[in-house]
């Protein structure tokens, strides 16, 4: 199935038997969907099976989310695939809902799953939509950070009602996200219907017939402290050594994708350690329903030995004290509420011996075992489907209700000022084909590497940068990316010197001892980023420590770029390390120094830092308008915001589109302004300096300029002819009086994606607080 594309399905219209004569004709699941292995997906699929079954005149349909590229074999309801990391497809899913008479979108929300920082990417849905949204919230943190709050006092605040699964979601809400309390429905987390039977029922299916049989299932993650009943497991089978423990589930998936299977692995080893491993069966399966229910079926005690108290609801947990287990358990937050007036036994986290002490009482007190498998049965009937699928009806009805009540258009389509145009798709083909195992080359040939130019530093830097915007947009190849980017960077610093050299041929030979001053500048700009942005522990490792060593040289250069590609990386880099004070002394240092420059070279007739404009211009301001704000210094910001203005109405066509400086010749002041070559250098510029006052004054007309200057890119200039490719995803390197350069080195193509991904980042202002951009 393509994803993002709409998938058919067959639809058909059945007599209303249903338990209530709702109004409700189509509902929409957007959330993880099985076969995806995970509880959310779950989750998911059970809710709106439930509802599917209990309410057969509605037609429910599902928009579930893909982490990986080939997608998985839904079943037909499925009728639009998300791909988790492609922004764009959430805004076609809202198209999708709202052209397709949805009534009721059912939201499950959970940060991991979604794209984006913390899952911001499902805000770009959610803000489209139409139609009332009832979204159920799987984690609510009591002590969230900056942008966890965030995002989810915006889903709050876009959905009609929301839906937690325990009181302490209720008071959390309340309290940390300030959510009124009529917004908000309390339903427990559904669970199967099963019959309250005997344990030794289904023993025989699993080989453990006449064993006591203690049960942990679920995702395996090194959180859920299946290490903590091993470890007991020696002073429980001292009093009762026909015990089992039978550890059922795989490994997470994403766990296996970035850690493998260490973390089973080195159960496997403790059992061995501890001489229990011929008590300790692992099923490494993700089982169907039925089985799921024989093997709760079969267990005597179960255990859920999380390490944080921090969740607030557990799918396994429900299922289990529905079916009528004796439990022990961990104290975390949902734990702590369903487990009360004696449904289950607490004991504290990572505490092998008293959970021992706690499974040998129950052991040994036989009929406190059965009291409280009936109180935990008897309280699980109200968590049945069947019965949930109602609580959850009333909960759509009356968000529908309540939405009737505001003037709603049916259908409003928005001008282009409200939606302006769309992005172009991300596409890194030529970076990757530009990129080999030294380095990002300087130059290409048309489309094809030039291998005599060999690589520059300077490239290598704004590829780093790149490499930290991708990042930040969840991109999976960033890291690789980054990381040989970074290993060129560490290669070029001179450590003699203090500075970085620049030129190196295709055989790895460099040309020099030291590069340019603008080069060593926007390699601290590169190393910046990375540090305030990057969340990748090793790289920030070797970037701190080039960082430190490469910064002092800033000091005594003499060019006015270099001191402000400098202070970008060097604002970059205090957002996450403010109390570096030789960081702080050097941004002081600089743009005083550019403070200054421009209150020598101003006029009113020339607001500008020289006496002439020549390339990369609007970093002058871009690197102001960061210091003012951040040392604070309101002259700096009132001169960077200044410059930046004259820059916008002198760099505008009497026709409105973007026309940058020539660099063949420059600006001089009193000279003849070059028209021509125009470089894409001064493009991802503009868009940059733009953004960044728009963040400073939220004045929307900064947000138009940055359009404007990346509206070049796509053909809105002089020539009307475009310069990025959309077959490669390069740039042309220029616009020449008559065509584009047809070659598309390095320089332009970066200057093209780091002009987008700033464009992607500041559509999603959640996205830009995250990596440290406001």
């Amino acid at each position: 199935m393509e994803k993002g594309k709409l998938t058919a399905g067959k639809e058909h219209l059945v007599m209303d038997n249903s338990p209530t004569n709702l109004k409700l004709n189509r509902i929409a699941f957007i959330g993880n969907y099985l076969p995806r292995r995970c509880g959310i997906a779950t989750f998911t699929t059970d809710l709106c099976e439930a509802i599917a079954t209990q309410y057969s005149q509605t037609t429910c349909i599902v928009l579930p989310v893909n982490d990986i590229e080939a997608g998985y074999a839904y079943p037909s309801r499925v009728r639009f695939e998300l791909t988790e990391k492609d922004i764009d497809s959430y805004r076609r899913a809202a198209d999708f809902l709202n052209i397709n008479n949805v009534d009721i979108v059912s939201l499950q929300h959970e940060y991991g799953i979604y794209g984006g920082r913390v899952g911001s990417h499902i805000l770009a849905l959610l803000r489209e939509l139409r139609m009332p949204i009832v979204t159920t919230l799987h984690t609510i943190l009591r002590d969230p950070d900056r942008d966890q709050r965030r995002v989810l006092r915006e889903v709050a605040a876009l959905s009609d009602r929301l839906v937690v699964m325990s009181a302490r979601g209720v008071e959390f809400l309340q309290e940390v996200y300030g959510v009124p309390p009529d917004k908000i429905d309390l339903i427990p987390h559904g669970i199967p219907d099963v019959p309250f039977v005997d344990p030794s029922f289904h023993k025989d299916l699993f080989g453990v017939e006449g064993k006591i049989v203690l049960l942990s299932f679920g995702l395996l993650s090194a959180n859920k402290g299946i290490e903590n009943v091993i470890a007991a497991l020696p002073k429980i089978l001292a009093k009762h050594p026909n015990v089992v423990y039978i550890i059922l589930g795989e490994t997470h998936p994403h766990v296996v994708r970035n850690e493998g299977e260490t973390y089973r692995l080195s159960l496997q080893w403790l059992a061995q350690e501890k001489g229990v491993e011929g008590q300790g069966i692992f099923y490494d399966r993700f089982v169907s329903l039925e089985e799921l229910v024989q093997f709760i079926s079969a267990a005597d005690i179960y255990i859920t030995p999380y390490n944080d108290e921090a969740q607030i609801t557990s799918g396994t947990l429900a299922y289990t004290l529905g079916a009528g287990k004796a439990i022990v358990s961990t104290p975390f937050w949902y734990a702590k509420e369903m487990l009360a007036d004696g449904r289950g036994a607490l004991v504290p986290f990572r505490d092998p011996e008293a959970l021992a002490d706690q499974v040998n009482s129950l052991l040994d007190n036989e009929a406190q075992r059965h009291a409280m498998r009936k109180r935990a049965y008897v309280f699980g009937r109200d968590m049945i489907w069947p019965q949930v699928s109602i609580r959850y009806m009333e909960s759509f009805e009356r968000a529908r209700a309540e939405r009737r009540h505001y003037a709603h258009q049916e259908f409003a389509v928005k001008p282009l000022d409200k939606r302006p145009g769309e992005l172009p798709p991300l596409k890194i083909d030529h970076l990757r084909h530009m990129t080999d195992e030294t380095g990002i080359l300087q130059h290409a040939i048309f489309t094809i590497p030039n291998y005599l130019e060999g690589y520059t530093t300077d490239d290598n830097a704004r590829a780093l940068m790149v490499s930290a915007l991708l990042e930040a947009l969840g991109n999976i190849e960033a890291p690789e990316l980054a990381s040989r980017y970074l290993a060129f960077i560490w290669f070029a610093f001179n450590s003699k010197t203090g500075c970085f050299r620049n030129f190196m041929d295709y055989q790895r030979r460099w040309l020099e001892d030291g590069g340019s001053d603008d080069s060593h500048g926007r390699t601290l700009w590169a190393l910046g980023t990375v540090l305030g942005r990057s969340n990748m522990p090793a790289l920030h490792s070797m970037a701190g420590m080039v960082f430190e060593q490469a910064l002092p040289a800033i000091v005594n250069t003499t060019s006015p770029r270099a001191w402000a590609f400098a202070l970008v990386g060097i604002h970059e880099y205090l957002l996450r390390f403010t109390g570096d004070r030789r960081a702080s002394q050097v941004r002081e240092e600089l743009s005083g120094r550019l403070l200054k420059l421009y209150q020598h070279n101003r006029s009113n007739e020339w607001r500008w830092f020289e006496n002439s404009l020549t390339y990369c211009n609007a970093a002058l301001p871009h690197a102001l308008l960061m210091c003012g704000q951040s040392i604070p210094n309101t002259a700096m910001t009132e001169t960077g915001l200044e410059a930046l203005n004259w820059l916008a109405d002198l760099q505008r066509a009497e026709a409105g589109h973007f026309v940058p400086i020539g660099s063949n010749g420059f600006y001089p002041q009193g000279g003849e302004r070059a028209r021509f070559d125009q470089q894409p250098i001064e493009a991802q510029a503009m868009v940059s300096a733009c953004l960044e006052a728009y963040n400073i004054t939220g004045d929307k007309l900064w947000r138009k300029e940055a359009r404007r200057a990346f509206e070049w890119f796509l053909g809105r200039n002089d020539l009307n002819l475009p310069l990025y490719d959309p077959t490669t995803g390069g740039c042309r390197d220029g616009l020449h009086p008559d065509r584009p350069n047809q070659n598309q080195g390095a320089e332009s193509t970066l200057a093209f994606l780091q002009a987008l991904l700033e464009l992607r980042l500041a559509e999603n202002p959640l996205l830009a607080i995250e990596t440290g951009t406001q």
